[in-house]
């Protein structure tokens, strides 16, 4: 799409918050309707229509990918989540890992882009696809992530930090793959989140010794997606809510997203100056707290949301309201949720 579509949704102060979860959730058995195209489509739409989102979001589930990788592999089910790699990838666990682009989907990604076309089909708003990033991804599949992609940087050649490389060339692609299908079913924008790209798994100290490491775990990788993107006519919509420094920062610009979504670690007006101007900056309610009103009231919501907005305001970056991340459903907190969702959209 054209940028100033979401240049527009500046100016005419949007709020964006990510709530399909808390919808979902309202559903009499959530759990099969994750896994049904069109109650997840449903929930999707009923979203973006209720709080007046142009922008419909999915579920932010970055167990997809590891999931899709691990079953073509033929990890058991029960496995998944706490699964990583031990020792040094074999040339079976390779192959299989290359070829997953070629894979069938699962059941959790068939629902997704059942979703993504029922939102194409029933409603005005903008489908938006989701994945996870290159090096998020890479991180789910290592017992020791921080020491592996540190060895990049050392010892490129090193069996450890090879491994690093095979996974996120092999993720890549993958992901690439998962965005094809997406783009298919209707997605006119993709959401890609790269939580894991921050100073805890790349330090400020590593990254002043050699900055090149930015390009060789990150961006190089995430550049083939952005490329990808561009020849399929989608947008990018780059989303990080990790603690960040100046350096990784100003990475994002090579990557040139339409939307830069940041978490609450981040100062947004203090670091308005490093994103370019055409680029639209997104967040950063603390979206994990609004299930507490003892560590976030709805005042709070309301003077933190006209805080920041009267910032950005003042300083001239193009500025959506929003949450710092997925809104997550909590049993027994849902109306202390919803009324700071409510709070953030009206503020």
């Amino acid at each position: 799409m054209d940028r100033e579509v979401y240049l527009k949704m500046s100016r005419d102060n949007v709020r964006l918050p990510i709530v399909a979860d808390m919808i979902l959730h309202e559903r009499e058995d959530p759990g099969n309707c994750r896994f049904c195209g069109r109650c997840l489509g449903e929930a999707i739409v009923e979203a973006a229509i209720r709080f007046d989102i142009p922008l419909a979001f999915p579920l932010m589930d970055l167990r997809t990918e590891k999931e899709w990788i691990l079953k073509h592999m033929g990890i058991h089910d029960n496995e998944i989540d706490t699964f990583h790699f031990t020792g040094t990838l074999n040339e079976r666990q390779i192959s299989k890992i290359e070829d997953v682009a070629s894979a069938n989907p699962t059941k959790r990604m068939e629902a997704t882009l059942d979703a993504l076309r029922y939102v194409d089909k029933h409603s005005d708003k903008i489908p938006v696809g989701m994945c996870i990033g290159p090096f998020s991804l890479m991180t789910k599949f290592l017992s020791d992530p921080i020491t592996a992609a540190y060895q990049v940087g050392i010892n490129p050649d090193d069996e450890e930090a090879q491994d690093v490389l095979q996974l996120l060339a092999s993720g890549t692609d993958a992901i690439i793959r998962w965005i094809e299908m997406q783009v298919s079913a209707g997605a006119k924008a993709i959401c890609v989140c790269e939580p894991a790209y921050n100073i805890v798994y790349i330090s400020p100290r590593q990254i002043k010794r050699n900055p090149s490491i930015l390009d060789m775990l990150v961006l190089n990788f995430n550049r083939r997606i952005k490329e990808r993107m561009d020849s399929l006519g989608v947008d990018l919509i780059l989303h990080d809510c990790g603690e960040l420094n100046d350096d990784i920062i100003r990475s994002f610009n090579f990557l040139d997203p339409a939307i830069l979504s940041l978490g609450s670690p981040c100062d947004l007006p203090g670091i308005a100056h490093l994103i370019n101007k055409n680029i639209v900056i997104m967040g950063n309610l603390p979206s994990k707290k609004f299930y507490s009103d003892s560590e976030l009231s709805v005042e709070s919501v309301i003077n933190q949301s006209r805080l920041l907005i009267d910032k950005m305001r003042n300083i001239g970056h193009p500025f959506i309201l929003a949450t710092e991340c997925d809104v997550l459903y909590v049993h027994g907190h849902e109306q202390s949720i919803m009324d700071k969702i409510i709070a953030l959209t009206r503020a």
